[in-house]
């Protein structure tokens, strides 16, 4: 089966870096808009980043400039790269896939989710 698998998450003082990394396992015919999104605590889940298969990236206005969506087509991997961390950056982050499987239908697949801690 397919799944979405993350890595990357841990625990990072203000002002900091960290870069999240994720990629579909299993059987699938290709990989279509890949995308991170977060949710803290109290809050609803939210889209940080996307990128389509183009490349083309589209950022949440509180991340644009500090964070860094990429992808590499080649290992259906994409990135996301937290700089300038702050107090109000600490949430699950999700990785999200839409995926055209074998039968050529478009399914969306998320991860099981990363944590992110800034301390301030």
């Amino acid at each position: 089966q397919v799944r979405v698998v993350e890595s990357g998450g841990g625990s990072v003082q203000a002002g900091g870096s960290l870069t999240l990394s994720c990629r579909p396992t299993g059987d699938f015919f290709s990989v279509l808009t890949m995308a991170w999104h977060r949710q803290a605590p109290g809050k609803q889940r939210e889209l940080v980043a996307s990128i389509n298969t183009r490349r083309s990236a589209n950022y949440a206005d509180s991340v644009r400039g500090r964070f860094t969506i990429s992808r590499d087509n080649a290992k259906n991997a994409v990135s996301l790269e937290l700089n300038s961390l702050k107090p109000e950056d600490p949430a699950v982050y999700y990785c999200y896939a839409r995926i055209k499987n074998n039968d050529y239908k478009k399914k969306d697949y998320w991860g099981k989710g990363t944590q992110v801690t800034v301390s301030s």
